[in-house]
């Protein structure tokens, strides 16, 4: 428009401006350039807001990469079914462990093997179940959608149809089924497996709060999703939940001190950030003010307030924060309780230190940009860390809240999804490896996994001590695990696919409830539930 104007004008003045058409010509020239230069700007600013923004997809479309990677990642809890199997989907797995729990006169046969052994071992177990549970509460419309809802909560309910058999009477929950140190000299399939099948129990004499609270929170998140379809079943959660967590509270003891032997798999550092889950959970479940009072109550005690700390089987702290925050969202009333202040205060803490540009971001990360905490099972911290970062993010969207103040500077929700993104972006293969480290996702994954029954053939009959032979073959896996997260890459970023080395290439159940949660939150855009209940 500008330029037709001005050839316009340009017409009407020819004989007035005659003599000064060279001073017309540089005018001419420099508007030019000027406009050049608009355009120029306009286009780069247009590629940097598409980079910063091709994160986000239009709400209600599905993103097809994170779409296709959740409905491998559900397929690892079947892989990891003990028990005589229903609508069996794996072919190289087949019924086991029918004889669990018999010891006790007890129906232990059900419930998820925890890694690439098999050994079941209570605390990590409810928390797999709790995460899977706050998956499908958060994100099960996302879920259903893919047709994968229902396969989530068949996975659950294996689950803790295992947890209320462990919980035969008020104060007693077996919390593992095998020895550790019995089952790692082996290396064969379960199927096949013939050692003695030892248990293990907390009871009043023999306290382990962190379990009794993990297995009354995994209970309490379970009964709200079997609220509506099963609504016999949900009141029988919610009952053992209930007397789990008067068990858990009223005879406190770590079940590490008390039972020194699992110091080496699934040690505690504390108990406080699982009675304070719990208690949070069984609030959501039952809006009993009484809940509500203890994490209350019990936050100076036990909540760490004010220092970040990293999600995981063992310390429930920031999921806690980012539970409670979302009563501080959605519920009227509760949008200034005192009560919830520091929870509150520290979720917002949890996120600054997650956005790479926040000027309170944590320094735990590699070159490529992974959060990256530890050795061993590098890639639990990331995961958990991006799903607690969309969750929030959501809250933030759904309340309408468009800033998060970190220090002198503000992030929008959007800062928080891209990070997320970034993480399981990574963890899928954007990453120096090239390698997907959710197997069976892309062309190029772990082909080594530490997993006993992926390494032998579904036809081999073999012992105790003559299946090491799979462990020690050069030959890839012959059945793949898919869905399974392993451990992921060392700090440096490199990554040995090696069958024995378990530190980098041993999946678990766990991780896999943690990634099913941050793909659910990823395949597409909506809003909050602003209720469980």
């Amino acid at each position: 428009m500008h330029v037709h104007r001005h050839s316009d004008r340009s017409k009407g003045r020819e004989k007035m401006v005659g003599k000064s058409r060279s001073r017309c010509c540089c005018c001419c020239w420099f508007l030019g350039i000027i406009v050049v230069i608009a355009v120029v700007l306009a286009i780069v600013f247009t590629i940097r807001h598409r980079a910063n923004h091709s994160d986000d997809i239009s709400p209600g479309s599905t993103d097809k990469k994170y779409a296709d990677a959740l409905k491998i990642s559900l397929q690892f809890f079947d892989i990891q079914k003990s028990g005589k199997l229903e609508n069996n989907k794996i072919s190289w797995r087949g019924d086991s462990g029918l004889k669990d729990g018999s010891e006790a006169s007890l129906d232990l046969s059900k419930g998820l093997y925890d890694a690439g052994d098999h050994m079941k071992f209570g605390f990590p177990m409810a928390f797999t179940a709790t995460l899977l549970s706050w998956s499908i509460l958060e994100y099960g419309d996302h879920m259903d959608s893919l047709d994968q809802l229902e396969p989530a909560k068949d996975s659950l309910k294996w689950t803790t149809d295992f947890l209320i058999n462990a919980h035969p009477s008020q104060n007693v929950l077996y919390i593992q089924v095998g020895d550790p140190e019995t089952d790692h000299k082996c290396w064969d399939r379960p199927e096949t497996m013939s050692r003695k099948r030892t248990l293990t129990k907390i009871d009043a004499d023999t306290p382990g709060t962190e379990v009794a609270a993990e297995t009354a929170a995994a209970m309490a998140a379970a009964s709200l999703v079997f609220k509506e379809t099963d609504p016999k079943y949900s009141s029988t959660l919610l009952k053992h939940a209930k007397q789990l967590f008067d068990f858990a509270d009223t005879n406190r003891g770590s079940y590490s001190v008390n039972i020194p032997e699992v110091q080496s798999y699934y040690n505690s550092t504390g108990y406080g950030d699982e009675l304070l889950w719990a208690a949070s959970w069984l609030y959501h479940a039952t809006e009993d003010k009484t809940y509500l009072d203890f994490v209350s109550k019990n936050g100076d005690e036990f909540g760490n307030f004010g220092s970040p700390t990293w999600f995981s089987w063992d310390n429930k702290l920031p999921g806690t924060y980012v539970l409670l925050s979302r009563l501080t969202f959605f519920k009227k009333g509760l949008s200034g309780s005192k009560g919830l202040q520091g929870y509150k205060e520290t979720a917002e803490a949890v996120m600054c230190g997650l956005i790479p540009d926040s000027p309170t971001a944590t320094s735990s990360r590699t070159d490529g940009g992974l959060i990256w905490v530890a050795e061993w099972n590098a890639l639990q911290h990331p995961v958990s860390s991006a799903f607690l970062a969309t969750l929030y993010s959501d809250y933030m969207l759904t309340s309408g809240v468009d800033k998060l103040s970190c220090g002198d500077t503000s992030f929008k929700p959007s800062d928080l999804r891209k990070f997320a993104r970034s993480q399981a972006d990574y963890m899928l293969g954007k990453n120096p490896e090239k390698m997907s480290y959710l197997v069976g996702y892309s062309d190029k994954y772990p082909e080594f996994v530490h997993h006993r029954g992926a390494s032998i053939p579904g036809d081999a009959n073999t012992g105790c001590k003559d299946g090491f032979k799979w462990l020690n073959s050069e030959e890839p896996n012959p059945n793949v695990a898919y869905g399974a997260l392993v451990g992921g890459p060392f700090l440096n970023e490199t990554f040995i696919d090696a069958r024995n080395n378990s530190m980098q290439n041993e999946p678990s159940t766990y991780n896999s409830a943690l990634v099913v949660g941050l793909l659910s939150s990823l395949v597409t855009r909506s809003s909050s539930v602003e209720s469980f209940i």
